[in-house]
């Protein structure tokens, strides 16, 4: 065990979002987190918003900042985690100069059903973990244990809807109370669609959650302690 260099750097890397609202969120979570972790922080993102992840390393670079450990902001191993990210990493470190050390994403382990357990209020009969969903089977298995685990430490009946499916969930029983659990880092546009969804009658409630933003700060920066104390 070694103990992070002073001038290692948290950079948190988001998928990006064309929701005016995205980056300032992922920004907060960042600053955030770095505070937790004691190390300067920036964000950076693979597309949508500024700054790209081979400026955001040249930045640190100017800086004086010469390795970063890079937390993507993605829960699942799909193929952002596993191809995108990588690809990216080694073309911002080979132009900056900065050695940039890949942590784990967020993932759809225990913490993040701890965390998401904690956003759900009492009096609640189903909670829904709604999820972009993905082409890989397995990142969106891996989204539906999480849901499982999410109702087994609320009490709650459990279910996963993933947005990229179209799916329309059947209504529940009249007078249940509905809780959507976003799995979503920033605000987004498909979040936004089933906040204006109006399928469900006020005698059958169903509240959207906001996205989890800064609740995901102890997260990220034990992300960011894993790689830095390794």
């Amino acid at each position: 065990m070694t103990a992070p260099n002073s001038t290692t750097a948290l950079l948190t890397l988001s998928h990006g979002s064309r929701h005016p609202a995205a980056a300032a969120s992922v920004a907060a979570l960042t600053r955030a987190a770095g505070e937790l972790a004691g190390a300067p922080a920036t964000a950076a993102h693979l597309e949508f918003n500024d700054p790209p992840l081979e400026e955001a390393a040249h930045n640190l670079a100017e800086q004086g900042v010469r390795e970063a450990i890079v937390v993507p902001l993605l829960f699942t191993e799909g193929y952002h985690q596993r191809v995108d990210v990588p690809a990216a990493l080694a073309q911002a470190s080979a132009a900056s100069g900065v050695t940039l050390r890949q942590a784990r994403g967020l993932g759809t382990g225990e913490d993040m059903a701890r965390l998401l357990a904690q956003q759900v209020p009492e009096g609640t009969d189903t909670v829904v973990v709604y999820s972009v969903g993905s082409s890989d089977e397995r990142a969106n298995a891996a989204v539906a244990d999480l849901a499982r685990r999410v109702g087994e430490l609320t009490g709650c009946a459990a279910e996963v809807s993933f947005a990229t499916r179209g799916e329309r969930r059947p209504v529940g029983p009249e007078g249940s109370q509905e809780v959507v659990v976003p799995l979503f880092v920033s605000p987004g546009l498909l979040l936004d669609r089933l906040e204006g969804d109006s399928r469900h009658t006020s005698e059958q409630p169903r509240r959207v959650l906001p996205p989890l933003g800064e609740a995901l700060a102890g997260i990220v920066s034990h992300r960011y302690a894993e790689v830095a104390h390794a």
